[in-house]
């Protein structure tokens, strides 16, 4: 993970945010983590339409949706957001919450248009470190296909900023995570970090 420096002062205060989270207790955590953490301008929905319809009316600038809504609809949202052409909210950093993190859900949060999935127990530092992860990432939106988001390669960094050799997986120092067209790309593995 991102070591926070200490003695940096984050302010998200007028970040306006997005909350999906159709599990009251959830998103209750998750609302009181952000209230921690310093946000005051962010919205909490329970149902996609109620998030479209803030999405289509205010811009925001940071989304986190529960992974596993009651409807299943997570996916469907970051899709339609990506597509809808609402902007600047069809760019804006998305981070999914899930309880589960199999590698099927990842690929399939990254080929929606995510950009970070964060494993339950969400802790304060974990969210916060994805947030910082995500506002400062590089990557580039791309359309390809049906698909409308951010990059799913990496290039020479890893999402998590964990040191290497953490996963049995991790490729040797100073290697390329570049992949060439056709291959898997390194996002799975590498973005899912234990909350």
């Amino acid at each position: 993970m991102t070591n926070i420096n200490r003695k940096a002062r984050i302010n998200l205060s007028k970040t306006r945010i997005l909350l999906l989270d159709d599990h009251a207790h959830g998103g209750a955590i998750l609302a009181q983590i952000l209230v921690g953490l310093g946000a005051r301008r962010f919205v909490r929905c329970t149902s996609l339409a109620e998030a479209q319809a803030y999405v289509s009316q205010d811009e925001f600038q940071l989304f986190i949706v529960n992974a596993n809504l009651r409807s299943s609809l997570s996916f469907d949202f970051v899709d339609w957001l990506r597509h809808a052409d609402l902007q600047p909210n069809s760019f804006a950093p998305v981070i999914l919450v899930t309880g589960h993190t199999p590698r099927s859900l990842v690929e399939k949060a990254r080929d929606c248009g995510a950009n970070a999935v964060i494993a339950k127990p969400v802790s304060p530092q974990a969210l916060l470190e994805r947030i910082l992860w995500a506002a400062g990432e590089k990557r580039q939106f791309v359309q390809c296909g049906s698909y409308l988001g951010p990059d799913r390669r990496f290039h020479k960094k890893r999402p998590d900023g964990a040191a290497r050799g953490r996963r049995m997986q991790d490729p040797p120092e100073g290697a390329e995570l570049d992949m060439a067209e056709g291959e898997e790309p390194a996002w799975p593995a590498e973005a899912v970090a234990a909350a």
